[in-house]
């Protein structure tokens, strides 16, 4: 029992002195908090005054430059309308951007002097009030906890003491009961029966008596500890419920009331901290964002260092120094008003013969030329290649790494290692020389060229004039069929006008047509007939497979030098795409279309109506808008190198196809562009009807008496023609005929 009490003693020793250390620990804890919160605002403190003294430095570094530059010419353009040379727009992008960091880092500063030094002593104050708080309440747990462990060690004493009595009773029992049996031994026999007989009777009757004392001193006994073994029940119930009861409080207090308590004083600290150090990277990061945006603009600038467009600024800036005089004219010298060169019939020999030495000395200046004009632009691509070598980057610099000796290698190894500069300078220097030789070189033999240019320009007028009765009469022969056919396709293409011409008479309704592929062979037979000036596909008779013509069309579109939609307005065509109303869009690509040359729009008309008329038969050649919109799509509109060509072909498609669909809204009509235009009736003797194919082309068709076919009311019922094709009508008001049989035509379509 000792034993028991002592290690119970040691335990709550042991507590209390554990309770007294957690103070300890806590008071330690918020006071290492509070001296970092201090070091902290001291940092910020201190880096707020290098902050405002950078800005100060930066603003006078700005001012210095800004105070001399004001005064210029460039400043004056500057203010006026910020037209200025790209050089010297760089630099005063360099002075903005160091104003900018200036006015940066001053907002920085008062960002840490006023807010983040605010709140880490906000933080600091509050730690100090919530440790006293915390204090208090632990110290109440604390106490409860000693006082739970007290009772328990007095429940523990209590239980110890009943139990003890009550081995006492039973031990004292235990004896009464011996004595009992000893005595009913020595007064019975083995079975219990006292012997009556051989026994006097004053031994019987103290025997009785003793028996009697024993029976009622072992009841005694066996009360006393019955009373004894109920209260050590009771005393041991008790202390084991307090037992569990302290156990309970205790695990409580170590694993749910302390965690809690230590809450409790970090309660806010970490997130106040978090939102002090989160504005300090929100103002550094704010910082470098305003830097980047400075310097992204700044890096526009550069990369918008344009020579020729500073030399036409250069030009427009000075127009009095760099516009060229008016033209010399003929000064009369006593009322000669000749002022042509003349070429009567007696001059015409030495005329001609003059000529003829201007053209040998022209075609051999210009060949010496081209050779130095080559020689002069392949020294000025090496010169550029010097120029604009990408040794500007020195990220390597600020790469960061235990030790500094790699920073000071990585800078000695780049732009300023002397031996290598001074050996590109040395190269540099001796191109230059080189290139302004052979430029000296080029201007003095092209300014010679352009003298005699002159000269024979002016000779070959004044013979052609003079010869200019005989060529009118030369040139009033009969033009044969072919220069009438060139004439009067020469705003079309022939292979493109030709081309969609067989297409229409015999390929419409052609399943897949543009989609599926030709023979190579045959579209490069097509292609080298068209090429020497003649049309393949002339000939009704000719049998040429669909897909090869249309091969034709497509290979013809794709070799095209520049597209036939302009490349420079390809995002804005394809911006256009973004526009959901389809009558809005078209218009939006109108604008755009109609700033391309009219020879080309002229070109795009022609083809984009008959696309949409080939688009019109997609039941049964299964090519619709958005079909043939997938087939000309790369071809007429291709992506450029620079964007991504898989994730604009969807934008480009559907440009192609809102042209397709909308093409009478989109490209103007003859009044406002005159040329042909697509025709969807043709016929073999003529590829487009338009007021503006020469008149030879169709009054070859003509009778010779020159009247034109007139229609009299009579004839208006209908007319009756031979068919050159089978047709097979897709619906019963469509006709149908067979080839070479008459066929009647109404006068009219219903």
């Amino acid at each position: 029992m000792c034993v028991c009490v002592c290690l119970c003693v040691c335990v709550c020793v042991d507590v209390r002195a554990q309770l007294v250390e957690q103070q300890r620990c806590l008071e330690q804890q918020t006071e290492m908090r509070v001296q970092l919160l201090q070091d902290l605002q001291d940092f910020f403190r201190k880096k707020s005054e290098i902050e405002t003294e950078y800005s100060r430095n930066l603003e006078k570094l700005a001012e210095r430059f800004m105070a001399k530059t004001r005064s210029t010419k460039d400043h004056q353009q500057y203010k006026k309308d910020q037209n200025l040379l790209s050089p010297v727009n760089c630099w005063y992008l360099l002075l903005n951007q160091v104003r900018r960091e200036s006015k940066d880092h001053a907002t920085l500063s008062d960002l840490y002097l006023n807010n983040v030094i605010s709140r880490l002593t906000h933080i600091s104050e509050d730690s100090a009030r919530l440790l006293k708080r915390s204090k208090e309440i632990i110290f109440q747990l604390q106490e409860d906890l000693m006082k739970l462990l007290n009772e328990l060690y007095t429940v523990m004493k209590t239980y110890h003491m009943y139990h003890v009595e009550t081995i006492s009773a039973e031990t004292k029992l235990r004896e009464a009961e011996r004595q009992e049996g000893r005595v009913k031994g020595v007064s019975g026999t083995g079975g219990g029966v006292e012997p009556v007989f051989g026994l006097r009777i004053e031994e019987r009757h103290q025997r009785r008596n003793a028996a009697r004392k024993m029976e009622k001193m072992k009841e005694k006994r066996k009360a006393k500890y019955s009373e004894n073994k109920l209260k050590t029940l009771k005393a041991r119930n008790e202390y084991l419920l307090t037992l569990e009861a302290t156990n309970a409080s205790v695990f409580k207090y170590y694993i749910h009331d302390l965690p809690d308590i230590i809450d409790c004083c970090d309660l806010g600290y970490h997130s106040s901290l978090s939102r002090a150090l989160r504005t300090y990277l929100s103002a550094e990061l704010s910082l470098e964002a305003s830097r980047r945006a400075g310097l992204e603009v700044l890096e526009g600038a550069v990369e918008g260092l344009d020579p020729a467009r500073d030399r036409q600024r250069l030009l427009g800036l000075y127009p009095t120094a760099f516009c060229p005089p008016q033209r010399f004219s003929f000064q009369a010298h006593m009322g000669d008003a000749v002022t042509q060169i003349a070429s009567q019939p007696q001059l015409q020999a030495e005329l001609s013969l003059r000529l003829t030495q201007l053209q040998t000395r022209l075609a051999s200046l210009k060949i010496e030329n081209e050779e130095v004009k080559k020689t002069w632009g392949a020294t000025l691509t090496t010169l550029q290649d010097m120029t604009v070598q990408e040794d500007f980057d020195v990220s390597q610099s600020f790469t960061h790494s235990p030790s500094s000796e790699s920073v000071k290698s990585s800078v000695s190894d780049g732009y300023l290692n002397k031996p290598s500069l001074a050996k590109k300078r040395a190269n540099q220097q001796e191109t230059e020389l080189f290139y302004f030789t052979k430029f000296r070189e080029y201007l003095e033999g092209s300014n010679l060229i352009s003298k005699l240019q002159a000269k024979h320009d002016i000779l070959k007028k004044a013979l052609a004039e003079g010869y200019k009765s005989e060529l009118l009469t030369t040139s009033r022969g009969r033009k044969n069929s072919h220069s009438k056919h060139q004439d009067s396709t020469k705003a079309i293409p022939l292979l493109v006008e030709s081309c969609i011409r067989y297409i229409n008479l015999h390929g419409l309704q052609h399943q897949g047509i543009f989609r599926v592929s030709g023979s190579q062979v045959e579209v490069n037979d097509i292609k080298n007939s068209f090429e020497r000036g003649n049309d393949p596909l002339i000939d009704e008779e000719s049998n040429h497979d669909i897909n090869s013509v249309a091969g034709v069309l497509k290979l013809y579109f794709r070799g095209l030098e520049n597209p036939l939609f302009p490349k420079e307005r390809f995002n804005d065509l394809i911006s256009c795409v973004r526009i959901e109303n389809m009558y809005e869009r078209a218009q939006c690509i109108r604008k755009i279309l109609l700033g391309v040359p009219r020879a080309t729009l002229v070109v795009m008309r022609y083809l984009f109506a008959f696309l949409n008329h080939l688009s019109q038969y997609s039941d049964e050649n299964m090519m619709d808008a958005g079909n043939l919109a997938i087939v000309f799509g790369p071809t007429l509109l291709p992506t450029p190198d620079t964007l991504d060509q898989v994730a604009c072909q969807a934008h480009v498609n559907e440009v192609i196809k809102t042209v397709i669909l909308n093409h009478d809204n989109i490209f103007p009509d003859t009044k406002e562009l005159p040329g042909p235009v697509y025709e969807k009736c043709m016929t073999g003797d003529q590829y487009c009807e338009s007021p503006f194919s020469e008149p030879g082309a169709l009054e070859e068709a003509e009778p010779d008496g020159g009247t034109e076919t007139q229609t009299s009311d009579e004839e208006g019922e209908g007319v009756e023609a031979v068919a050159r094709f089978d047709y097979v009508g897709r619906s019963g008001r469509e006709l149908s005929f067979k080839r070479e049989r008459p066929a009647a035509l109404p006068a009219s379509v219903t």
